[in-house]
């Protein structure tokens, strides 16, 4: 530590921290516009200029190291006439659009302006005007703002790990730009407008929707991912009208993901419901009161029950569901005397369940993922799937951390992968399984029960020992299980294997599974082989087995299965099997409104109080912004009522609160194992011949809201362009570039352009799930046909 006097202030520094980070510290405020401390400095602007005592000129803050003794001034004569005269420099060339600019108010510019600016210019020239570019559906740009910072560009090189924008030219013609004509296309590129101290880059949904001063704040956190980020809903006439990040370093540090910033748009989408439905005699679907559709559940669902017996229902909740809402859901399906509650609607294999952990953790807090010395990915992509868990792996990888990869796809990380095995998807397994063996060839480590069996015959690859010697570096070790590997026909026989290299690496192991609160509805017993806690109970169906052969009663909590679940055929023929389907939530698809009985208004996000729990365990809760729209309820309270209408007991609940205390009474101070206990699966067989179908979720496809926001959903990784196929797969199949072929999937088919590219492995096909245009086929991940149309 060394000692510095600020303005007469003595204040204690660390030693090599800089003057502006010191002085933050201290509360001393000195003006800046390039510096930013998640940036590296740039000292540019030299609005930050201070005078330090024995320095010949002034200093910039943000770029001088404190040193012992050091005696500053930030409000002396010589300080505030270089502030000064910086400032009338900036001004030069910056129009007077106050009146229209959508950062007026919130805009550093304008507030430096009023401190350090003069009321009159001396400058008579013309003012320099720069054309604007179109850089997306997500950011407006107006350039002749812009008064050359470069915090959009740093942010770009060293947060999202994507050069994008960049500066042209010199002196008075310099800009920023994309240098040719392209879209920004980072997942986190929103940040860039809360980066932007002047208006040049602003919101392009918001623009001219409001001033900052009419908006009213309210915190909540994101439901997007498993990570939580933190966000602020700011509103005006009970409208939401914007969303942006709120500070916290162990989550989401200041960003935000473009799905959590834009997803808003698709509150007042046309698909909302706004009031209950409830179908009538000639079998159409007619808006009525409360009162008549509470009836109508009591009359069909209670009728259905009661004709079949309880364990005719099946529930189905959303992954993005709160921890109330998931509660509420198991908790009345167990009261109607059925177990078959779930809320892992894309998993395919549910054979190791009964070893599965209290929740799916990331075995690590967030913060420490930027810390770790090696990890292995296995089927997972960060990027795009946890953006601001991929962001922390980023920061990893740059401090020198070895991350390794087993994958179905060839991914386009924003970090070097040290080792990478891209293969069928019906090998991951195998791969592995050849990964432990390393690691036991490497380590001396002994095979486990049934290991030596099942590779058996089976030779080490040098992909295999590469990612196995790469994952045994350093301390801090992390094996990250994705959606692909968690979601796959033989994800039971991944998950052993993923734990046994855990293991052998002296690594943690953590899930990352599509859903904003996984591990709430694990803990508040929306399985069906648990209750709530872990405990046992009432066991039911899961929903694979509750597709493959269906009972006569659904109920569907923000729950679209064309769209939401792994098979929507097989969703599609039991609904259309069923004698009752009642869902609830903020929309309803061409599906639900064809096959359910009734539609109940419930809650998107902003609309009602509620917890979600993120892969690293934590609670975190929140209250409504605003209310839904028309005669919309907190999907909460729906569940409360249905419980009393159908005469279960315990549903007297007047607060999200009193159920979360419940649950988290039930939890306790219990966390999840560390590591799965070792099973040997069966084999290591693939699952059969002939083409495979890849089938992830688009990152703007993940949940019932991001599927509706048109700003998200006019971007580049919301494009649809084809089934993608591996160029000799193509040429296997007499197929070219951009040729209709026709990809069947039992009674479910589409006819789609062919996209050649070798990011895809041979005897597979990638063509994304979720998506309007694949609602008919069926398993994401298994058997397909391809023909020429």
């Amino acid at each position: 530590m060394v000692n510095i006097e600020i303005n007469g202030t003595p204040i204690e520094a660390r030693d090599g921290q800089m003057l502006i980070e010191a002085a933050d510290e201290a509360g001393i405020n000195i003006p800046r516009f390039c510096y930013h401390k998640k940036l590296s400095v740039a000292a540019n602007c030299r609005m930050c200029l201070v005078e330090v005592e024995k320095a010949a000129k002034p200093l910039p803050a943000c770029a001088t190291p404190v040193t012992d003794g050091m005696k500053v001034h930030t409000q002396s004569t010589k300080a505030l006439s270089a502030q000064k005269g910086v400032m009338e420099f900036l001004l030069i060339n910056h129009p007077l659009d106050c009146p229209i600019c959508d950062q007026g108010g919130e805009c550093d510019l304008q507030e430096m302006a009023m401190g350090y600016g003069k009321g009159v210019s001396r400058f008579t020239e013309g003012k320099r005007v720069v054309e604007d570019q179109d850089i997306g559906p997500l950011i407006a740009t107006d350039m002749t703002r812009c008064i050359h910072c470069t915090r959009c560009v740093r942010f770009g090189q060293e947060i999202a790990g994507i050069r994008e924008l960049g500066a042209t030219g010199r002196g008075e013609h310099m800009e920023i730009g994309t240098y040719i004509e392209k879209s920004v296309d980072s997942e986190l590129s929103g940040n860039v407008i809360d980066l932007c101290p002047v208006g040049a880059l602003t919101s392009k949904p918001f623009r001219f929707n409001a001033r900052p001063w009419e908006l009213a704040d309210h915190p909540t956190i994101a439901p997007h991912d498993g990570v939580g980020a933190n966000i602020i809903v700011e509103t005006l006439r009970h409208e939401v009208m914007r969303v942006l990040p709120r500070e916290n370093e162990a989550v989401n540090e200041t960003w935000i993901a473009d799905r959590e910033r834009f997803s808003y748009a698709g509150l007042q989408h046309e698909d909302r419901i706004t009031q209950p439905l409830v179908r009538n005699a000639e079998g159409e679907l007619e808006p009525v009161d409360w009162n008549t559709a509470l009836e109508a559940v009591a009359s069909k669902l209670g009728g259905t029950l009661k004709e079949h017996g309880g364990e005719a229902l099946t529930t189905l909740v959303s992954p993005s569901a709160t921890l109330e809402e998931a509660f509420l859901a198991q908790k009345l399906t167990r009261g109607l005397g059925s177990g078959s509650v779930d809320h892992r609607l894309r998993q395919q294999d549910f054979s190791d369940d009964a070893g599965a952990p209290l929740y799916p953790g990331l075995g690590r807090p967030i913060a420490e993922m930027e810390r770790l010395d090696s990890a292995l990915l296995v089927g997972a992509h960060p990027r795009k799937e946890q953006p601001l868990l991929g962001h922390r792996l980023r920061k990893a990888a740059l401090e020198g951390a070895r991350i390794a990869s087993v994958d179905t796809l060839v991914r386009d990380h924003n970090f070097a992968l040290m080792a990478e095995l891209v293969d069928d998807a019906r090998q991951m397994a195998a791969h592995l399984a050849g990964v432990a063996a390393a690691l036991m060839e490497q380590t001396g480590a002994g095979a486990p029960e049934g290991f030596a069996e099942l590779v058996a015959g089976r030779t080490t690859s040098p992909e295999e020992k590469a990612i196995a010697e790469a994952l045994a570096t350093g301390e801090r070790r992390q094996v990250l299980l994705g959606p692909t590997a968690l979601n796959a026909p033989d994800g039971g026989r991944i998950r052993a294997l993923a734990g046994l290299v855990a293991r052998l690496a002296d690594a943690r192991l953590g899930y990352l599974p599509t859903g904003g609160n996984n591990a709430g509805a694990w803990l508040a017993g929306a399985v069906p082989h648990r209750g709530p806690a872990g405990a046992s109970g009432r066991k039911g169906r899961n929903v694979a087995e509750a597709t493959a052969e269906p009972g006569k009663a659904w109920l569907l909590v923000d729950v679209e299965p064309a769209r939401d679940l792994a098979d929507p055929a097989a969703a599609r023929t039991a609904l259309e099997g069923a004698d009752a389907v009642v869902a609830v939530g903020p929309f309803a698809d061409e599906l639900l409104r064809a096959r359910a009985d009734i539609l109940l208004p419930g809650s998107a996000y902003p609309e009602t109080d509620g917890t979600l729990v993120n892969v690293e365990g934590r609670w975190q809760d929140f209250t409504a912004a605003v209310s839904g729209p028309g005669e919309a309820r907190p999907t909460w309270k729906i569940l409360r009522v249905l419980g009393n209408i159908l005469n279960v007991s315990g549903f007297d609940y007047t607060t999200a609160q009193s159920i979360r205390d419940e649950v988290a009474g039930l939890v306790g101070d219990r966390t999840p194992e560390p590591l799965p206990s070792w099973q040997a699966p069966m084999n290591l067989s693939p699952a059969g011949d002939g083409l495979w179908r890849l089938g992830t979720v688009p990152l703007y496809a993940v949940d019932s809201l991001v599927r509706r926001a048109e700003p998200l959903q006019h971007t580049a990784d919301a494009r649809f362009d084809g089934v993608v196929l591996h160029p000799a797969e193509a040429q296997r199949h007499g197929v070219a570039e951009g040729e209709k072929v026709r990809v069947t999937q039992g009674t479910g088919a589409v006819t789609v352009e062919v996209v050649v590219d070798s990011a895809v492995p041979e005897g597979c096909l990638w063509l994304p799930s979720g998506i309007r245009g694949t609602e008919g086929l069926g398993a994401a991940f298994g058997p397909a046909d391809l023909a020429k149309n």
